[in-house]
């Protein structure tokens, strides 16, 4: 997008449905002006009179007076007049009724009083340009506004208030100090002054790399962003996969038949579990396909299985001897490190007795559901807990930066261990720094800013 910094521009900040109240934000050098052809203050309010000449942030009562309205539209506003804004500029706000036809009108008249539309992310990308946050800072505020669940919006919360941030910029004081030290040794070598040992230089970069292979391990590991987990409910035909499936949803989305293979295709669904945003898929029962329609099925709960975060193995508890070999034969074929499983003994209001394992479960009258919701969450929030640092943008466009400051601090470990010289150390942190940089957005191109905020919605 092109960078007309100069420009005022405004755009509705808040969501685009109706509400009790809406956001109009504005930014830019003659903000001021703009927003006092706009509103009118309350007489009563006591910031009212001085207000276009304020240096300090205000609040005002008011209204704003459309052509298209016979009467005023009640508002407030709230204004930062000088560069200690969000977007480092002359920034307001009006806050006023969030009907889309009233905030689409109070945007018509700023544009007649000079303002343009907003670019999408325009007012976070002023932001970074200003200085005011950092590029790992503004793709958390996109974060925020796509995060799926709680777990999506801890982590872009934490990014945004400078998680990140922080232990990078810990990792570059770190080096920077150790340069200073290095380069002070190379204007003293005649003198055979030494600074700072090989030793210590090993010691402090070991420090540093246990940071950045923190957080390029996460890189690696990070689920897209808004990524949904996903249940499969798996077992052999009748083994109430369907009406625990209802049961989980609560509708009778699926087919319940005590005939065996009614389900032919799988079935989705959402649902909250806990604090995450669940997607419940019923596939297909596990057995030999007898006709192509059942071999199509078969596949796609192969597919479905091999995408999922949980299956949920479903054995129901009147199985012959013969259906609980078999059972157990095809369970076995998917306990491997990727997928990870949790075993239910569904039908048990039909069986009495309990068995030797697995959670006892009754769909039917709903026995034992709360205790697999709990195992569900319980499983679904530990694995989400391991790979919760980096949002995934943040992930896909640091990854490749982070494992190059990891090979150059890797060689300039190796440089010092092996007395290789200072001067080829110090150009190995030079190289950590410049990648760090690239992360924090001290080193970008406008193509890097276009790719990143032209995912943003306007008004942010």
């Amino acid at each position: 997008m092109p960078l007309e910094l100069h420009d005022t521009i405004a755009a509705v900040a808040s969501p685009s449905d109706p509400a009790p109240r809406g956001i109009v934000r504005i930014s830019g050098e003659r903000t001021v002006d703009v927003v006092a052809q706009v509103f009118q203050t309350t007489a009563s309010d006591s910031n009212s009179e001085d207000w276009q000449r304020s240096r300090m942030p205000v609040r005002i009562e008011g209204h704003i007076a459309l052509p298209t309205i016979g009467t005023p539209l009640p508002a407030a506003l709230m204004l930062w007049p000088t560069a200690r804004s969000y977007t480092g500029q002359p920034m307001a706000e009006i806050h006023t009724i969030g009907a889309p036809p009233l905030l689409g009108a109070v945007l018509e008249r700023l544009f007649e009083c000079g303002a343009r539309s907003a670019n999408r992310g325009e007012f976070t990308m002023r932001a970074f340009l200003a200085g005011r946050i950092d590029l790992v800072q503004a793709e958390a505020v996109l974060g925020v506004i796509d995060a799926a669940d709680h777990e999506e919006l801890k982590t872009a919360l934490t990014q945004l208030g400078g998680g990140i941030t922080s232990k990078l910029a810990a990792v570059r004081n770190e080096i920077l100090s150790l340069l200073g030290d290095l380069e002070a040794g190379l204007d003293f070598v005649e003198e055979d002054i030494e600074f700072i040992s090989a030793s210590q230089i090993c010691g402090r970069l070991q420090v540093c790399l246990g940071t950045l292979q923190e957080l390029a391990n996460d890189s690696g590991t990070r689920l897209p962003s808004g990524h949904r987990r996903r249940i499969v409910l798996a077992g052999l035909p009748n083994a109430g996969k369907s009406t625990l499936f209802n049961r989980l949803i609560g509708s009778s989305k699926a087919i319940v038949s005590p005939i065996a293979g009614t389900t032919r295709d799988y079935l989705t669904s959402i649902r909250p579990i806990g604090r995450l945003q669940v997607e419940i898929i019923d596939t297909a029962g596990w057995e030999t396909a007898s006709d192509l329609i059942m071999q199509q099925a078969q596949n796609h709960r192969t597919e479905q299985m091999q995408t999922c975060d949980l299956v949920v193995w479903c054995t129901a508890a009147d199985l012959s001897p013969d259906s609980l070999r078999e059972n157990d034969q095809l369970r076995s074929q998917i306990g491997n490190d990727q997928i990870t499983v949790l075993e239910v003994t569904t039908r048990s209001d039909l069986v009495n007795g309990q068995p030797d394992a697995a959670l006892r479960i009754s769909a039917t009258t709903g026995s034992g559901i709360d205790d697999l919701l709990s195992s569900i969450q319980q499983l679904l929030e530990t694995d989400q807990g391991t790979r919760s640092e980096l949002l995934s943008t943040t992930a896909a466009r640091c990854r490749d930066s982070l494992q190059r400051s990891l090979t150059s601090i890797t060689s300039a470990i190796s440089a010092a261990e092996h007395n290789a010289g200072d001067e080829i150390t110090a150009f190995e942190l030079r190289t950590t720094l410049h990648q760090i940089g690239t992360i924090l957005g001290e080193v970008y191109t406008d193509d890097i800013l276009d790719h990143i905020f032209s995912n943003f919605c306007i008004g942010k």
